[in-house]
């Protein structure tokens, strides 16, 4: 079986994606990123060539999704918030660790 990184398009171009296709707007998604709208545009051009579909429908400075464009983003989205539940979860779970606090005047310490 092949890796996650033979199998799946960079990760980076699938953050990017997310960002663009909940704002509708490459500029918007750059702004959000902190990239400029080229390195945006860049980006999605990448993951539609490695995916061999368009996923977005330009119009101007408007995106709508594609259908494909569409089905990416819902499993896009459940899967970072997969990811981000297991992330919170193990941070939450260091978090449990017993605090000693210790408290002297100027004297002692």
């Amino acid at each position: 079986m092949k890796s996650f990184r033979h199998r799946l398009p960079p990760l980076t171009s699938l953050l990017v994606f997310e960002a663009a296709a909940r704002a509708g707007n490459f500029t918007a998604a750059a702004r959000e990123l902190h990239v400029s709208q080229a390195a945006v545009s860049k980006q999605i051009m990448q993951l539609e060539e490695h995916l061999g579909v368009p996923l977005f429908l330009r119009s101007g400075r408007r995106v709508s999704l594609t259908s494909q464009g569409e089905q990416l983003q819902q499993r896009v989205n459940a899967s970072f918030n997969y990811l981000a539940d297991a992330v919170e979860g193990i941070a939450q779970k260091n978090e449990r660790r017993p605090v000693l606090t210790l408290s002297a005047n100027t004297a002692v310490s």
